[in-house]
């Protein structure tokens, strides 16, 4: 399982170090044998890597999403690393479905100690044309879906008085906004909100609860309508120039992050939210560049035409 293969022609700038080889560790050997990890949308892309890093730590895996060839192919590779891997369809905005996943995973592999909230619907859109339908499925996808995911798993810990641990992914216009992302932006703002707020009400029973953002990592699965707007921006090979690490980001560095807030290791970590972008959301120019309306940077022509 490779994550290198998308990685852009290094700039002629150093940047930032490389990371290390796909496979590296730097938590111990087994930090997670004996620990089930359940990811939603753990079929492809980010959620998929971030699964195999709990796996090559020894985790047991139960992966969700609402694909099952997806499934099944992600079940094979993920089970190379040698535990246990489940996997089950699921449309997280399904609160019933979601007891019965929950069901299955400890039937199967045990309770879930670690719940990595990954599925999340987005795609890039004026704000005057996103319809009632695309704003709900947005917002109930990638917020409701995220709380109905982590109240299922804290109701199965505060019953049994045991610890757990929730990543919950975010974006960083949560905090910026997001012009052409509208309804994402908001849902990922309550995202950020729900970390911050059960961090605080379920930290006294030992449920830690903490936020991890992703910046630029193209990979293979990318949905077509983003990966067409990374193509709109520039080529492959630019946009490590457009990152203040001159690099873009390894789908396995999200894994490296994930692994640690959810480890021993992290434990007084809680109700933060982390971010793994090299920077960029924090970049400024020193002169700003013109305006361009979201409708010109989607290639649309004026409303209502």
């Amino acid at each position: 399982m490779t994550d290198d293969a998308v990685r852009p022609p290094r700039p002629a700038h150093p940047g930032l170090p490389a990371p290390p080889p796909l496979g590296a560790c730097a938590l111990p050997p087994g930090t997670y044998e004996g620990s089930v990890v359940l990811v939603t949308g753990g079929g492809s892309g980010l959620g998929k890597a971030m699964a195999a890093e709990f796996a090559r730590l020894g985790a047991d895996l139960m992966i969700v999403g609402r694909s099952a060839d997806r499934l099944k192919a992600a079940e094979q590779e993920l089970a190379e690393f040698g535990g246990r891997v489940a996997a089950a369809v699921c449309d997280i905005r399904e609160p019933e479905r979601i007891a019965e996943v929950f069901d299955a995973a400890e039937a199967v592999l045990g309770v879930p100690s670690v719940l990595v909230n990954n599925a999340a619907a987005n795609f890039p859109s004026p704000a005057e044309d996103l319809s009632p339908n695309a704003w709900r499925a947005v917002l109930d996808i990638t917020l409701t879906g995220t709380w109905f995911m982590t109240r299922e798993f804290a109701r199965r810990h505060l019953a049994a008085g045991t610890p757990g641990s929730v990543i919950s992914i975010g974006a960083s216009y949560a905090w910026t906004g997001g012009p052409g992302h509208a309804h994402s932006a908001a849902a990922k703002a309550g995202v950020r909100n729900l970390v911050e707020t059960l961090a605080v009400e379920w930290g006294p029973y030992g449920i830690q609860v903490n936020g991890l953002v992703p910046g630029l990592m193209p990979h293979p699965d990318l949905p077509e309508a983003i990966r067409a707007g990374l193509d709109r921006a520039a080529d492959d090979g630019e946009l490590a120039l457009r990152q203040p690490a001159l690099l873009v980001g390894l789908p396995r560095e999200l894994g490296w992050a994930a692994t640690f807030l959810a480890s021993p290791y992290a434990r007084f970590i809680s109700g933060h939210t982390l971010v793994v972008d090299g920077a960029n959301w924090q970049r400024r120019a020193l002169v700003t560049p013109p305006v361009s309306s979201v409708r010109e940077q989607l290639g649309r022509g004026p409303f209502g035409e």
